[in-house]
C-alpha cells in the first residue's frame, strides 16, 4: 500500500485544511501520517504558510529538505500546497523543480485527483483530526474582507466566505461523537461570520447552538476583529457554562497614527471602550491579543504609547510580531519600511518583558485557587493541562505532579500551588 505524509505548517486554519485532505485520503484506506520528520512515505504533501517572513522561510526550508530527499530516492512524489504555494507558485516552480506539482489553497479536489483518489463531497461534514483527540479546531469561515495594510491574507485566501451553520453543526456533532470535548472556533475574522450568507452577524447564534451539542464541554473563540465587534457574543460567553471565558482579539497597536496607517478601521478610543465593555460584561474573561511593532512610520512616541497601553490594560495573554514588508499589500506598495530591524526586535522584546511581568503577577493571584483543568498530555514526571483561560500551544500550561493516575482528555478540579510567568503548578483535589 502507498503511504502519504502530510506536513502541516503555519496556523490552525492550515491545520484544518490538512485534516480535511487527510479525511479524503483516509476514506480510501490509504495509509497516511502527519509527520514533518518522516522520510519513509511514498508521497509527501507540504501544506505551507506564507503569512510573515519567518513562516515563509520555514516553508521554503521544509520544501528544500524534502526536495533533497526526493533526489536521494527516499520519496517518490512531492507536492506543495497552501498559502506560500498559492502566492509564489511560479517562482517556486522555477527555483525548486524537484516538486512534482504546486497547488493553491482551494485546490483540494485537484490534489485528490493527482493522488488518484475519488473526491467525496459527502465527507465535508467529517474530519480526521491531528490534534490530541479531546480538542479540535472548527474553521467557521475562509478569507477576509478587511484591508489591513500589512496583511496579505485577502490576496491569498480571497474574500470572506462563511461556512453554512448547518454544516458547522454537523461537523461539531461528528467531532463530539469521536470524543472531542473542546472546540476552538477559528477564522481570519470571527466577527464577520454570517454577514455574507445571512446578511447579519451570526456568531452568537452559532455559538449558542454549538453549546447545546452533547459532549462539547468547552468552546473557545479565536481571532475576533475590534471594528464592528458582535457585542451579543458577550452574553453568550457570560451565560453558557461550556463557552470559555476567553477571547482572542488582535488589536495590533494603540497609536491612532499607526492604526490609521495600518488601515485598521478602529482607533484608540474604540479599542479602549471595547476592552472596558468586554470586561464589564464578562468580569472574569481572559483576553488574548496580538501586537505588531515596527510598522512603517511608527515613531518612538507611538511605541511609548503602545507600552503604556500594555501596562494599563494588563492583558492575560499577549503576543508580538515585528513588521515584515509584504509585496502587493497597501503597506508594501505605499510605505517605506523605515524602522530598522534591530529597532523592531528591540521593541518586540521590550513589550514581551512588560508582558512577562504582568503574566507573573496575574498568575501569582491564582495560587491557592481551584480551576477546572483539561489534561492534554503527560511526561515522565507531570500531567500537563490547561484551564478554560488557556488555549493550546500559545498560553499557560498547568503542570500536575504524577502522584495519582489522571486520564488525558478528562477535566479535573486542580488547586494551583505555585506559579511562574507562563506556567502554573497544581495538585488534584
Amino acid at each position: 500500500m502507498p503511504k502519504i505524509n502530510i506536513i502541516k505548517l503555519g496556523c490552525s486554519k492550515n491545520l484544518v485544511d490538512s485534516e480535511n485532505l487527510a479525511t479524503q485520503i483516509n476514506s480510501q484506506n490509504i495509509e497516511f501520517t502527519f509527520d514533518e520528520f518522516n522520510f519513509d512515505a511514498d508521497t509527501v504533501i507540504i501544506n505551507t504558510c506564507g503569512f510573515i517572513a519567518d513562516a515563509k522561510e520555514e516553508s521554503v526550508n521544509t520544501i528544500l529538505e524534502f526536495a533533497q530527499a526526493k533526489i536521494d530516492g527516499k520519496i517518490e512524489n512531492l507536492y506543495v500546497t497552501g498559502c506560500l504555494s498559492e502566492r509564489y507558485k511560479d517562482e517556486l516552480k522555477k527555483d525548486i523543480p524537484e516538486v512534482d506539482q504546486f497547488f493553491g489553497v482551494n485546490d483540494m479536489q485537484k490534489i485528490v485527483k493527482q493522488l488518484k483518489i475519488d473526491y467525496k463531497k459527502e465527507l465535508l461534514g467529517e474530519r480526521v483530526i491531528s490534534t490530541p483527540s479531546h480538542f479540535a479546531y472548527l474553521k467557521i469561515s475562509e478569507g477576509c474582507d478587511r484591508t489591513c495594510a500589512f496583511c496579505a491574507i485577502p490576496l491569498i485566501r480571497g474574500k470572506h466566505v462563511s461556512v453554512p451553520m448547518e454544516l458547522l453543526l454537523s461537523q461539531a456533532k461528528n467531532l463530539a461523537k469521536k470524543g472531542v470535548k473542546e472546540l476552538i472556533l477559528i477564522a481570519q475574522d470571527l466577527s464577520y461570520y454570517g454577514l455574507d450568507i445571512y446578511k447579519k452577524q451570526k456568531l452568537s447564534e452559532l455559538v449558542e447552538k454549538l453549546s447545546e451539542i452533547e459532549g462539547i464541554e468547552i468552546i473557545r473563540l479565536h481571532y475576533a476583529y475590534p471594528a464592528n465587534f458582535p457585542y451579543d457574543i458577550l452574553r453568550v460567553i457570560r451565560e453558557k457554562q461550556n463557552v470559555a471565558k476567553y477571547l482572542d482579539i488582535p488589536f495590533q497597536h494603540i497609536s491612532d497614527n499607526v492604526l490609521l496607517r495600518m488601515k485598521r478601521r478602529h482607533d484608540k478610543h474604540l479599542t479602549i471602550s471595547l476592552i472596558n465593555k468586554i470586561r464589564k460584561e464578562v468580569p472574569d474573561i481572559a483576553i488574548r491579543t496580538t501586537l505588531l511593532v515596527g510598522f512603517p512610520g511608527e515613531t518612538e512616541k507611538d511605541f511609548e504609547e503602545l507600552k503604556a497601553f500594555v501596562k494599563e490594560m494588563r492583558f492575560d495573554r499577549l503576543g508580538v510580531f515585528t513588521y515584515s514588508e509584504e509585496e502587493n499589500t497597501y503597506g508594501g506598495d505605499n510605505y517605506e519600511d523605515d524602522v530598522p530591524e534591530e529597532v523592531k526586535q528591540a521593541r518586540a522584546d521590550e513589550i514581551m518583558e512588560i508582558q512577562q511581568q504582568i503574566s507573573y503577577e496575574i498568575n501569582q493571584q491564582k495560587v491557592g485557587k481551584i480551576f477546572n483543568v483539561i489534561i492534554d498530555k503527560e511526561t515522565e514526571d507531570y500531567y500537563i493541562g490547561r484551564t478554560e483561560y488557556d488555549s493550546p500551544e500559545v498560553d499557560n500550561e498547568v503542570l500536575i505532579k504524577k502522584e495519582q493516575s489522571l486520564v488525558t482528555g478528562n477535566i479535573y478540579d486542580i488547586k494551583i500551588t505555585s506559579a511562574e510567568e507562563f506556567d502554573l503548578y497544581g495538585k488534584i483535589l
